[in-house]
């Protein structure tokens, strides 16, 4: 059976862990090339690097702040020179730094925003002119359901995500002519290391939200970026695809 993404590039940030590392293995599974960036290339990122090299593709790990305007053109750089070309942007990267609006320091608000927002912006920004001479890219950027609903104590990360949404629908508009898709996937309550560790009380809280009466895995959130990053969405654009288990239906 052929691959879904043979002789594609794919470059995606925060990838070490979580679900950038599984939209990683996903994309890695199915023949791409992976470049994945991560703010220290430590022990884990290291070990997520070969792991996708024992899948048979080429993998190169590039220590990076996603929030940095100049690291990030750096980067893209280093990933041209190591590979040759992008063909799908997924932009991961994120942060969370919760309270209350009236409790929120700016410190807070301004880390969230640059991280989870301004990066995706970066990253697109240095990527587009790759893909425009290309004629071709899929983007693809982590949003989230609160970005659609809002949450109380998470306004940074609520308004980061929904500006994910409409940089999205803004960026399928202007780069539509050559050839390049840009979507949001919007995932709701997903299993990651992170949620692991919450209370079982207030995991039971959040499950009992779900009308699929579980969270989410990983897994599923990377195949609806596979989907996305392949041929089978070849004229999906600007959309926001949410993976919640029915939570915002």
């Amino acid at each position: 059976m052929n691959k879904l993404l043979i002789s594609h590039v794919a470059l995606i940030t925060g990838a070490a862990r979580g679900i950038g590392k599984q939209i990683a293995l996903q994309y890695a599974i199915e023949g791409c090339d992976i470049a994945f960036t991560d703010l220290v290339i430590d022990e884990t990122a290291l070990k997520t690097k070969a792991e996708i090299e024992a899948l048979g593709v080429r993998c190169c790990a590039y220590q990076a702040d996603a929030a940095s305007f100049s690291e990030t053109e750096r980067v893209v750089q280093e990933v041209l020179a190591a590979f040759g070309q992008i063909d799908i942007l997924v932009n991961n990267a994120g942060i969370t730094k919760d309270g209350l609006i009236v409790r929120m320091s700016e410190a807070q608000w301004d880390s969230v925003i640059n991280v989870n927002l301004k990066s995706a912006f970066n990253f697109i920004h240095a990527v587009a002119p790759v893909m425009m001479r290309q004629r071709r890219g899929s983007i693809i950027s982590l949003a989230s359901v609160v970005g659609l609903t809002g949450n109380a104590g998470q306004a940074n990360y609520s308004a980061s995500k929904a500006g994910i949404i409409a940089l999205t629908k803004t960026t399928a508009k202007e780069l539509g002519a050559r050839g390049i898709r840009a979507n949001a996937i919007a995932p709701g309550f997903i299993m990651t290391d992170m949620t692991a560790k919450l209370p079982k009380d207030k995991l039971d809280e959040f499950v009992s939200m779900v009308p699929l009466k579980r969270g989410g895995t990983p897994d599923e959130v990377a195949k609806v970026a596979l989907f996305l990053a392949s041929e089978m969405s070849s004229y999906v654009s600007g959309q926001v695809i949410q993976v919640n288990g029915g939570m915002n239906g």
